[in-house]
């Protein structure tokens, strides 16, 4: 199948060599031009504009997005909408809020294109092993499609999960627990660290071994692994963590929904703390502590 794929980012990237090696012709096209011509050396065709991509598609022409999420994805939908015409497809395969995938949806309705949200989980990874992939929208487009997400995804990688914006709903929770089980290990880690046996681990090893049968086995602690065995301490980084939005559109939507998510909830906060030194809340804390109960403080010029 031939198919545009906008936007070679990390992801973008990779999921247009996978579609190539997979067979499927990909007409790219990136904001900044040498990226475009760094996929045109892998056997994509080339194009330097939106227009020249439209061009190059045969209908019902597919185009791909993996942009990040918001003003880019709707600046590239106005322009594609006036390019492409009636049972053309767009798919948002980025990190969209849900609710935004059926706005887009019912514009592009009246120009007569079609619309799939695809939340797409495998990180710089997914060249290799394969994209975790979860479709909303039309069925039928969906099975119309299918060709290109039985490429990218490994054996059993992709669902249908309903109708527009199911793909990134699901996507969006997939992510706030991808919150919780980072804080845990974080946590775990941190309580090791913190011990009088701190300096006889060999965290390395411990994420490994933990990978071997334990209940708490995971690819993130695979990850950890490896990064434990680059920086033994973790010296060479900081803790300061951002958050892309998934997490906080989850902790919403459980506001919402009036579900109890007091896991993922705290894991976002603890992100924003992670961004703040000598946080104002703290000095309130310990200015409270020393009125109430006249405990020391530390002064502003003490470590």
């Amino acid at each position: 199948m031939r198919l545009g794929m906008i936007g070679l980012g990390r992801m973008g990237m990779n999921m247009a060599k996978r579609l190539l090696q997979g067979g499927h012709e990909v007409v790219a096209y990136n904001r900044t031009p040498n990226k475009t011509e760094e996929i045109v050396k892998e056997g994509a065709i080339g194009s330097f504009s939106l227009t020249e991509l439209v061009e190059k598609l045969e209908r019902p022409r597919v185009v791909w997005l993996m942009l990040p999420a918001g003003k880019p994805v709707d600046d590239h939908l106005e322009q594609l909408k006036d390019l492409l015409s009636v049972d053309d497809i767009i798919i948002d395969g980025g990190n969209t809020y849900y609710k935004d995938d059926i706005r887009r949806s019912e514009m592009l309705a009246e120009a007569g294109i079609k619309f799939m949200d695809v939340g797409v989980s495998g990180g710089i990874w997914g060249l290799q092993v394969g994209y975790c992939m979860m479709m909303g929208g039309d069925r039928q487009i969906y099975e119309y499609l299918e060709p290109i997400f039985k490429t990218l995804a490994p054996k059993d990688g992709y669902l249908y999960c309903g109708p527009i914006g199911a793909g990134h709903f699901v996507k969006m929770v997939h992510n706030g627990i991808e919150y919780g089980m980072m804080q845990a290990y974080g946590e775990g880690f941190a309580i090791l660290e913190g011990s009088p046996y701190a300096e006889s681990f060999d965290y390395s090893k411990v994420a490994h071994l933990w990978n071997q049968g334990s209940v708490i086995r995971s690819w993130l602690l695979e990850l950890l692994e490896t990064a434990f065995a680059k920086d033994e301490r973790l010296t060479e980084i900081r803790g300061y963590v951002e958050d892309s939005g998934e997490g906080r559109w989850t902790v919403q939507q459980a506001v919402e929904s009036g579900v109890s998510a007091p896991v993922i909830a705290l894991s976002l906060f603890r992100r924003f703390r992670s961004r703040q030194e000598n946080a104002f809340e703290d000095r309130v804390l310990a200015a409270l502590r020393r009125e109430f109960g006249g405990h020391a403080v530390k002064t502003a010029e003490e470590k």
